[in-house]
């Protein structure tokens, strides 16, 4: 399972980085959840699940995962990376940590983002 687990932490990182929705859904079990960050409204299901990274589709963006951050227990993944996004004249930057829980087909069930404003930069481009 370990490695199952790794591949799709790997597979989401880099959609989120450049690949369309539907295929970030994809990694998703069909009711899954999102709390992305922690303490917003969770996201529950395909349709909320997709509409949330909708936001993200049309931006310029790129990750790059931490593999050394990767920690992996079971069915349990948590790790870091980091997201550029562009949007008109400026870039943010986001590390945040995310912790994941997998069924026993690899999909995932639950993820939870932990970080704030605060932990985002910003910069002219």
């Amino acid at each position: 399972m370990a490695q199952q687990v790794r591949d799709v932490v790997e597979q989401y990182v880099k959609l989120v980085g450049s690949g369309p929705t539907e295929e970030i859904v994809d990694l998703y079990a069909a009711d899954a959840t999102v709390e992305d960050p922690i303490g917003t409204d969770i996201k529950r299901g395909h349709d909320a699940i997709r509409e949330f990274y909708d936001v993200i589709a049309n931006l310029d963006r790129e990750t790059v995962l931490k593999p050394e951050t990767i920690r992996i227990a079971g069915n349990h993944a948590a790790f870091m990376f980091t997201i550029v996004t562009k949007f008109g004249d400026q870039r943010f930057t986001l590390t945040p940590i995310d912790v994941m829980e997998f069924d026993d087909d690899g999909k995932i069930i639950s993820m939870r983002a932990y970080w704030t404003p605060e932990d985002m930069s910003s910069e002219a481009v």
